[in-house]
C-alpha cells in the first residue's frame, strides 16, 4: 500500500514539474537557432519545466574502476555497454536518467551517450558531423515525448530518438547510431572485466541511485504529452519492445513475446539475426529505487553469423547455447564455454523501448507475434 501511494505521489511530482505545452512563438527563447531552416512547425515541440540545460548534460565524464562502482551501483543496475574498437565502458542509468546525454571520446571515436525516461530510450551516436566534432546538451524541449537535443556549435535541435536535426543549420542530416546494449552491471562486469565505468563525480548533486520517475514504468499507464491520435491499438503503450530496422524495414518484439521464448531466430529484410532476453537487469523507471525495481531482463540483438557459418541457437537449462557445437553464450553475444569459446557475435543496431515511441517513429513496423 505504502509503495502505492508512493508512487502516485512520484506521477503527481512528474506532472507538475514538467508543465508542458506547446511552442507557438516563431523564436526559441534563449536559443540562437536558425529557425527558417527546419523540417518541422515549431509548435511540434512542447517546452517542458526545465529548460535548456536545465538537465545538465555531462561533457567532462570520469570513470571509475569496476570494483570502486560496485560500492554504489548494485549488480542488476541496468548499465549501457558501449565497445568502440575494442574499447568498453559502461554508463549507468542512475546516473544518465538525471542527465540524458554524455559527451565521451571512446576507442578514439566522439560519442554522445543519450537516455530519453520518458521512451526509454538508450541510443548512442557518433558526434562527427561533415568532419566537425559536436557536442550536444538537452534543450528542454519534447516532441512525441522524446527528448530534443540541440549541438552546441549551431543551436540545431535534434530527434533523440531518429539522430535527426529537425530546427537549424543542420536541418536534415542523421546522426550516425553506434551499436550499444542495455545489460546489467553483473552482466556487463562477466563481459568486460577490465572496463571502466561512469563516475558519479559529474559536478552535479544529484540522488544517483533513484528514479525521478517512479511508477512511470507500468504497461496500463499512458505515456506523457503524447496526442490521442498519436497512439496505436496494436499494442499496449507502455509495453517494453525490441525494436529492429534493416534498411526500410522494421519490427518491434514485444517483451511479452521475448521474455517467454529467450531466443528467437528471424530474418529483416533477407538479414538473419537472433535475439537474447535473459533475466538478471532491473527496469531504471520502476521502483524509487533503481536496485529494487521489477526485473525485466536484458536483451541483446546480434548476427549469428560466425566465419561464414549461420548457427542456430536454444534457450536450454537456463542457457543460451548454439545448436551446432552446443557452446554457451552471454547476453553480449559472447561465447563463454564449449568448443567456440571467444568468438563474438556482431552487435546489430537495435534497441529497448516504450511501445508507443517506437510506433509514433515507425508506424509501419512489423510487429513480431
Amino acid at each position: 500500500m505504502f509503495y502505492n501511494i508512493f508512487r502516485f505521489f512520484g506521477l503527481l511530482l512528474m506532472l507538475l514539474s514538467i508543465a508542458f505545452h506547446p511552442l507557438h512563438s516563431q523564436q526559441l527563447s534563449g536559443f540562437d537557432t536558425n529557425t527558417d531552416k527546419r523540417s518541422i512547425d515549431l509548435d511540434d515541440l512542447k517546452a517542458g519545466g526545465p529548460g535548456k540545460d536545465g538537465i545538465p548534460s555531462i561533457d567532462d565524464p570520469k570513470f571509475v574502476s569496476q570494483a570502486d562502482a560496485a560500492e554504489w551501483l548494485a549488480s542488476n543496475e541496468p548499465v549501457i555497454s558501449l565497445e568502440v574498437n575494442g574499447e568498453a565502458r559502461a554508463y549507468p542509468l542512475q546516473i544518465l536518467i538525471w542527465h540524458e546525454i554524455a559527451n565521451d571520446e571512446l576507442g578514439g571515436v566522439p560519442v554522445a551517450v543519450t537516455f530519453c525516461p520518458l521512451c526509454y530510450s538508450a541510443i548512442v551516436f557518433d558526434r562527427r558531423v561533415d568532419g566537425e566534432t559536436l557536442r550536444f546538451g538537452v534543450s528542454g524541449f519534447l516532441r512525441h515525448s522524446d527528448m530534443i537535443m540541440y549541438d552546441r556549435k549551431t543551436e540545431s535541435l535534434w530527434q533523440q530518438f531518429s539522430g535527426e536535426a529537425l530546427v537549424g543549420d543542420y536541418t536534415g542530416t542523421e546522426l550516425t547510431i553506434i551499436p550499444s546494449q542495455l545489460i546489467s552491471f553483473e552482466q556487463f562486469r562477466n563481459s568486460f572485466p577490465d572496463s571502466r565505468v561512469l563516475s558519479r563525480n559529474t559536478g552535479y548533486n544529484r540522488n544517483y541511485g533513484e528514479n525521478p520517475y517512479a511508477g512511470y514504468d507500468d504497461i496500463n499507464n499512458s505515456p506523457f504529452l503524447l496526442d490521442e491520435d498519436e497512439l496505436t491499438d496494436k499494442l499496449p503503450p507502455m509495453e517494453k519492445v525490441i525494436g529492429v530496422r534493416s534498411g526500410e524495414a522494421s519490427r518491434a518484439y514485444p517483451y511479452s513475446e521475448t521474455s517467454e521464448e529467450r531466443v528467437i531466430q528471424d530474418v529483416i529484410n533477407g538479414e538473419p539475426i537472433v535475439i537474447f532476453h535473459v533475466e538478471g537487469m532491473a527496469s531504471a523507471m520502476d521502483n524509487r529505487r533503481i536496485q529494487q525495481s521489477r526485473d525485466d531482463g536484458a536483451t541483446g540483438v546480434f548476427s549469428p553469423v560466425v566465419k561464414g557459418d549461420t548457427l542456430e541457437f536454444k534457450w536450454e537449462n537456463d542457457a543460451i547455447k548454439d545448436t551446432k557445437t552446443e557452446s554457451k553464450w552471454s547476453i553480449s553475444g559472447k561465447a563463454v564455454k564449449g568448443p567456440l569459446k571467444g568468438e563474438q557475435l556482431e552487435t546489430k543496431t537495435y534497441g529497448d523501448y516504450f511501445a508507443f515511441a517506437w510506433m509514433v517513429f515507425y508506424p509501419n513496423t512489423e510487429i513480431y507475434r
